[in-house]
């Protein structure tokens, strides 16, 4: 199956529906393997525009929504990142491929935390064989507590949904000036996607969608019984 023909289609049926605009992010996702990310029964649907199981009741986003939220995110070289929910580690590659390229001579860095060990552990191996391993640290843990040991970031990413009240730990943990794109909601998919930008003693927060994700479980997002 010709997979690299099949993202070129994609990554252009995006940019013809106005989802993709920078070309940071449409270089990103015609180098990264999505295919490399997946189980390999889902492999031949990597370029349909649609999430995907990945196992443990969780998916990888759909395309468009890893478009969108890369761009959301203002991504620049040297920028270090936190990522809550690695899933199968495919957008934190997305991430790597903007904010430290292999020439880049003030490499950024993706700090990705995810809560079900096995999904964490295929991640790895899926980072390390496509080459972003130097770039991208997997942490098994709860990703609503942030990973304070690297704190602060430029940028936090969340993939999967939060209750109305943001985990307190993201918010103290990004720069003056980052910005964290998240989704947030309920958790049966009454969800809207938001971009907030911390300023100087306040947080502005711009809807951008509504969109429909699994739910952040963990000590400040919902409880596995809710």
């Amino acid at each position: 199956m010709n997979y690299k023909e099949k993202r070129k289609k994609l990554v252009e049926s995006l940019i013809e529906r106005k989802i993709l605009t920078d070309q940071r992010v449409i270089d990103a996702m015609l180098r990264v393997p999505r295919e490399e990310f997946l189980p390999e029964k889902a492999r031949p649907s990597a370029y349909i525009d649609s999430p995907l199981s990945i196992g443990s009741d969780q998916t990888i986003s759909a395309p468009h929504m890893n478009a969108m939220m890369c761009e959301i995110l203002e991504l620049e070289e040297g920028d270090k990142i936190l990522e809550v929910g690695t899933g199968s580690g495919y957008h934190a590659a997305l991430c790597a491929e903007i904010i430290s390229t292999k020439k880049n001579k003030n490499p950024g860095h993706i700090y990705s935390i995810e809560r079900y060990k096995e999904l964490a552990d295929r991640a790895r191996e899926n980072i390390k064989k496509t080459g972003y391993n130097e770039r991208v640290t997997v942490i098994f843990g709860d990703g609503t507590l942030g990973y304070p040991e690297e704190a602060p970031y430029d940028k936090i990413l969340v993939t999967a949904a939060s209750p109305n009240k943001i985990p307190p730990p993201l918010k103290n943990q990004l720069k003056i000036g980052g910005i964290l794109c998240i989704p947030a909601g309920t958790k049966n998919y009454i969800q809207n996607l938001y971009k907030i930008r911390k300023l100087e003693g306040e947080f502005k927060t711009k809807t951008i969608t509504s969109v429909r994700f699994v739910p952040l479980i963990g000590h400040y997002g919902f409880s596995n019984d809710e």
